[in-house]
């Protein structure tokens, strides 16, 4: 097992699951732990760079899936996927930009084209639709626009 998986298993215990997918350590974790994680990330583990966060529709598990991908800019080759997975019907997570302020827009864009809400979250408004679109474009059940030449 990756050492800094085994390291954060043991500093949570029973709350983190290591999955083996790619070349990136993964985990994952609850999102009512999320929060909590990640500051320990940061602060323990020099994880000070949120690299990316996006999401995955899995509609036949009536599911949404968030994925966070961490790097450590004081050592190059160190980083981690943290996955929080929640319900379809109330797609809902903590906000991270307490801990990685330029999860900020990126938080923002989830929430306008997936419909995610990220609780806590300072500003959570549009950020590339009208206010007035309805729906959220990247989600797997969306009908599309109607459009007129």
């Amino acid at each position: 097992m990756n050492p800094l998986i085994q390291t954060l298993q043991e500093a949570f215990p029973e709350k983190v699951e290591a999955v083996e997918v790619s070349n990136y350590p993964t985990v994952k974790i609850a999102a009512a732990d999320l929060v909590a994680i990640m500051q320990y990330l940061k602060d323990e583990q020099n994880f000070d760079y949120l690299a990316n966060l996006c999401s995955i529709d899995y509609p036949e598990e009536d599911a949404f899936e968030i994925v966070y991908f961490l790097h450590s800019l004081k050592e190059r080759e160190k980083r981690i996927q943290v996955k929080v997975r929640t319900a379809h019907n109330r797609p809902e997570v903590p906000s991270i930009t307490a801990v990685y302020p330029g999860a900020n827009w990126q938080e923002r864009e989830e929430y306008d084209l997936m419909g995610i809400t990220f609780t806590d979250h300072p500003n959570l408004v549009r950020v590339l639709l009208p206010d007035n679109f309805e729906g959220h474009p990247l989600r797997k059940d969306f009908k599309g626009v109607n459009v007129k030449p």
